[in-house]
């Protein structure tokens, strides 16, 4: 039916209308040259049994939706965590194009970047001109303080060197001599988006800390983030546990406000971030605590060289997690633990008593970034859940024998199974062979539910096809209940479904769970 003023629908029930229907079947039975049904049905259950899984798993030279995404995108989020600074990727437009897309997808808030927007003759004669331009185009238009310079696959192939480019960019006046431009290289074709962070932000570091005189400040921290879809609810949550406690500290990479806007009138293409003055006197920390170890690692290695006391983290997210994080912070600053906390501590041990029932013996299936899975595996197992299968695509050898220590500490881990390195395509011949009764990752994982029927609970990024779960905390004692809750409404909807029918699936009428 044609679209009416009177009547307008959204393109999913306009493509169940029948001349819609009708096209679709036409398109398939004239150009998609298709096999006979009964071949697809025989195809698709062979790809759900243990020899396909075997050769799926024996795949080397391709990857089929991996868990990750590239290291620029990365470095975009971490460009933004910063006061006033414009990301600018050295590649092409449409690369920087998929960096905003996803990160204005999921937080649903525009994400500024800039590109030199390299071309074919870029690509043979080299990128100088285009960051001459560029950087001279950001630095009128945009009015940042910061320019912060990454670069895509484009540029890494032919072998831009960024430091000479910037150097010759200023020489030839596109930003002042003493405006600051930091950099990192982050090539797309190896790593992950997590190294892209790790990268620049240790660049960031380095551009304001290299050469300077060191005077420590006993007692002050630095906190850095990693990579993280929930910045926006994690950041502001440990922020108030820290206040608190009354720690002097520092968040370095802080994009909670950069990606959570308010609409009052005011267009802000800045908003909020590490002020750049703090990241200079950030030197002077005695400490700087990672939250996510597999995010920061080049990042803590020149914090100890610079001469400070590093420690990281696996995602605080729990009652364990959330305490030792809490207790090295406690040991560092010299601050007591408060007596409010303690109690917050005590309410999320006793949410998870109340729920014991619902939640003993459950098995999932977790995928996402390696500190993640790790936080995600260790709160499981504190619920008395299994965490049955563990991916993590950018995961490790050193995060593989991590997860299976940690594994092993638990009589509800000791079944479990570590995947680092594989991907979701993976992950479908475990959740066919070895089902499980939940699957907790991105939005990418719907695709798993609807093949597999497991029920899937967004908690890692990217969520497209829901709204606002990053405004809410998953870190801390706080977002543990949060993380519990979102896990028994889960179990809850699909028991509902499962007896919705009176008096053929539901006999006892249940209303109390």
């Amino acid at each position: 039916m044609p679209q009416s003023a009177e009547k307008i629908l959204d393109h999913a029930p306009l493509f169940r209308e029948p001349e819609y229907r009708q096209m679709l079947a036409e398109k398939k039975l004239n150009f998609e040259c298709p096999h006979q049904d009964q071949v697809v049905t025989d195809q698709r259950e062979f790809t759900e049994t243990w020899e396909y899984r075997e050769k799926n798993f024996a795949r080397e030279a391709l990857v089929i939706n991996p868990a990750k995404a590239c290291q620029p995108l990365g470095a975009v989020f971490a460009a933004t965590g910063f006061e006033r600074t414009m990301p600018f990727v050295h590649g092409s437009q449409g690369c920087v194009a998929y960096y905003r897309s996803h990160l204005s997808r999921h937080f649903k808030e525009p994400a500024s970047a800039v590109s030199s927007s390299m071309t074919e003759d870029a690509a043979v004669f080299g990128g100088l001109k285009n960051m001459v331009d560029g950087l001279a185009n950001t630095y009128q238009l945009y009015d940042p303080k910061m320019i912060a310079v990454s670069t895509t696959c484009m540029a890494e192939v032919i072998g831009d060197d960024l430091h000479s480019f910037i150097e010759n960019a200023k020489e030839e006046g596109s930003v002042p001599r003493d405006f600051d431009v930091p950099f990192a290289h982050t090539p797309a074709f190896v790593g992950s988006h997590i190294d892209g962070y790790d990268g620049t932000v240790k660049g960031i570091l380095e551009h304001f800390w290299k050469g300077q005189e060191r005077t420590e400040a006993p007692g002050t921290i630095n906190i850095i983030p990693g990579f993280d879809g929930f910045c926006v609810g994690n950041n502001r949550e440990l922020k108030r546990l820290l206040d608190l406690m009354g720690v002097s500290y520092t968040f370095i990479q802080d994009a909670s406000d950069q990606f959570d806007t308010p609409s009052d009138g005011e267009y802000r293409m800045y908003d909020g971030g590490t002020k750049i003055q703090d990241v200079r006197n950030a030197l002077n920390a005695e400490a700087t605590l990672s939250l996510q170890h597999y995010n920061t690692r080049k990042t803590l290695e020149y914090c100890e060289e610079v001469g400070q006391a590093t420690a990281s983290f696996h995602y605080p997210l729990g009652v364990q997690a959330t305490d030792e994080f809490l207790v090295e912070v406690s040991a560092i600053s010299g601050k007591e633990i408060p007596e409010a906390i303690r109690l917050e501590r005590g309410r999320l041990v006793d949410a998870m008593a109340d729920s014991q029932s619902w939640l003993h013996g459950k098995k999932y299936a977790l995928y996402g970034d390696p500190d993640f899975v790790h936080a995600m595996a260790r709160f499981i197992m504190e619920t008395g859940g299994e965490p049955t299968h563990c991916l993590a695509t950018n995961g490790t050898k050193a995060w593989e024998d991590q997860m299976k220590e940690l594994l092993a500490s638990s009589p509800f881990g000791k079944e479990a199974q570590v995947w680092a390195g594989k991907d979701l395509w993976a992950m479908r011949s475990l959740l066919f062979t070895e089902p499980v009764d939940l699957l907790i990752g991105n939005s990418y994982g719907k695709y798993l539910e609807r093949d597999t029927g497991t029920p899937l609970i967004r908690l890692m990024f990217p969520i497209f096809d829901r709204h606002h779960h990053h405004r809410f905390a998953l870190m801390g004692y706080q977002g543990g209940l949060r993380v519990l809750t979102t896990i028994l409404d889960k179990i809850f909807d699909k028991l509902d479904r499962e007896t919705s029918e009176t008096g053929v699936t539901d006999y006892s009428y249940d209303l109390t769970r």
